[in-house]
């Protein structure tokens, strides 16, 4: 297993800089090795479900040579139907070592995520916030024992 404290910085990083935004990613990419260990075999939905949480679920969006997208998140009943959230979209590049959290929900419903709100302004803000946001939210569903392996619970893709 990878660990994040073996991430050697050349230097300190300070927070909203692009130097401190790719140790981020560096760091997301840990923390889901830690969640979707095979991540490289991921081919349809799977869906994680401890006692100690609502259920995670994990579903391909694109594989390509060196990249992989994956969708994560809860779903939620509220009165228009069901609802995403954080419905976040991640790139992972295997061959930097690096996951982005490319786009997720403006507002949260879960307990954890509330404070997670991602303000407005620039670029590097905006992703700075988001990937903050997927950090920690991956290593709060690691803790309450998610795993998204292949012997997770899987199913079909569906339209």
């Amino acid at each position: 297993m990878l660990t994040d404290s073996r991430i050697v910085l050349p230097r300190p990083t300070r927070p909203l800089t692009f130097t401190g935004l790719m140790t981020l990613y560096e760091s997301n990419y840990v923390r889901l090795g830690w969640l979707v260990p095979d991540l490289q075999s991921l081919d349809a939905q799977r869906v994680s479900s401890p006692d100690a949480d609502l259920p995670l679920h994990a579903r391909l969006l694109d594989r390509a040579r060196y990249t992989t997208t994956i969708h994560l998140t809860y779903f939620f009943a509220d009165e228009s139907g069901r609802v995403a959230d954080p419905d976040l979209t991640v790139r992972v590049y295997h061959d930097a070592r690096l996951a982005e959290a490319m786009c997720c929900a403006g507002h949260h419903r879960h307990h954890a995520l509330k404070d997670c709100v991602t303000p407005a302004g620039n670029e590097l803000g905006l992703r700075w916030a988001r990937n903050t946001m997927l950090n920690k939210w991956l290593e709060y569903c690691v803790d309450l024992g998610h795993e998204l392996g292949s012997n997770t619970e899987i199913h079909a893709l569906s339209a």
